[in-house]
Formats: structure tokens, C-alpha cells, sequence
């Protein structure tokens, strides 16, 4: 078992940086895959990444 620093991780993930996913607002929690790239990481699964443009695209149909 780790030993427990005030403020930093060790092993509790709460210490953890998080940030919302930009298409479906889901928290992500900081892992260490993302460590280089972390302010680049906007999508919490390869699903959003791909539903990205439908969640910002407008509604260009019409009636009529």
C-alpha cells in the first residue's frame, strides 16, 4: 500500500484531474495514457469522438 501525501494521488483518484466530455458531458477522470496529451483531450470515448459532428452540426431540415 501506498503511503498517503496530503494533496496528491496515492491510489485515492478524487485527487485526480477531471474534466466534462464535450459531446456528452460524462466526467473524465485523468489516466496516465493521457498524461502528454491531457489539455487536447476532449472526448471520453472513441463513440463521442466519432458523434462529434452530429452533436455540433445544426438542424438544417425543414417542413414544408
Amino acid at each position: 500500500m501506498s503511503p498517503r501525501r496530503d494533496g496528491e494521488y496515492a491510489g485515492n483518484k478524487s485527487f485526480l484531474p477531471s474534466k466534462p466530455c464535450a459531446v456528452c458531458g460524462r466526467t473524465m477522470t485523468w489516466r496516465r495514457a493521457w498524461a502528454k496529451t491531457w489539455d487536447e483531450v476532449r472526448y471520453c470515448s472513441e463513440r463521442c469522438r466519432r458523434d462529434r459532428r452530429v452533436a455540433a452540426a445544426p438542424d438544417t431540415s425543414r417542413d414544408g
